[in-house]
């Protein structure tokens, strides 16, 4: 069936910010609030249309070719319950997905590169000690991802934001204290993506599944 929702990049980042600034107003906890950018690749299965396509692309992220990969978080550590250690976080990533077709017939161009944008809500854990600036933590997650989805070939061309399915995601770092209210943070993160039945021309659709993969490096401010 042909998917008439369409979603834009900017309705996905200001619904995980006006997600986060309400828990912020509404407890006394520990919040955090992270940038990231860093080295996103990416890895995936064949991809399918509707109309008998079925193809594997050479996936790669291509992290700072513009616009580049980014993303941002926002943490509520659970202290106002004694469980200081724990923290959910809203997590919003601009992600980059290329499609290299090789000879694949009538197809000229595949991308997800004005974002694989996902948004998760995670459970977070870190492992704290009163004695020592950095902290590791890990954290699992889920939520959806919101294709920007660019596919040009021989029957015609799309160029528009869709809804494609569920993102999990896990992720495990460190951060280092350097002030009252700053630190800085490495991490290891994977997000994998069910991207399910989005539109292309001529009433198609396209269904794949992609792994992203990154090394990230960011700032966090505490309030």
């Amino acid at each position: 069936m042909h998917r008439a929702f369409r979603i834009k990049q900017p309705a996905v980042a200001a619904l995980a910010i006006s997600a986060f600034l309400f828990a912020a107003n509404s407890a006394s906890a520990e919040m955090q609030f992270s940038a990231y950018g860093g080295f996103q690749g990416a890895t995936g299965s064949n991809v399918k249309t509707s109309d008998g396509a079925d193809f594997d692309p050479n996936w790669s992220g291509k992290s700072f070719k513009m616009p580049p990969y980014f993303g941002f978080r926002g943490i509520w550590w659970l202290d106002e319950f004694d469980k200081s250690n724990w923290g959910v976080s809203l997590d919003y990533t601009h992600a980059k997905v290329y499609g290299d077709l090789g000879n694949t017939p009538g197809w000229s161009h595949f991308e997800f590169t004005d974002g694989l944008n996902m948004l998760t809500l995670n459970a977070l854990y870190r492992f704290q000690d009163p004695t020592r600036k950095w902290t590791p933590y890990v954290g699992l997650g889920a939520g959806i991802n919101v294709p920007h989805v660019e596919v040009t070939r021989s029957s015609g061309r799309t160029f528009d934001y869709e809804f494609g399915g569920a993102s999990l995601q896990a992720q495990a770092g460190v951060s280092y204290q350097f002030s009252k209210r700053w630190s800085t943070f490495v991490e290891y993160k994977g997000n994998y993506n069910f991207v399910d039945n989005v539109s292309i021309d001529s009433g198609d659709t396209l269904k794949t599944r992609v792994f992203t993969h990154a090394l990230n490096f960011g700032v966090s401010f505490s309030f």
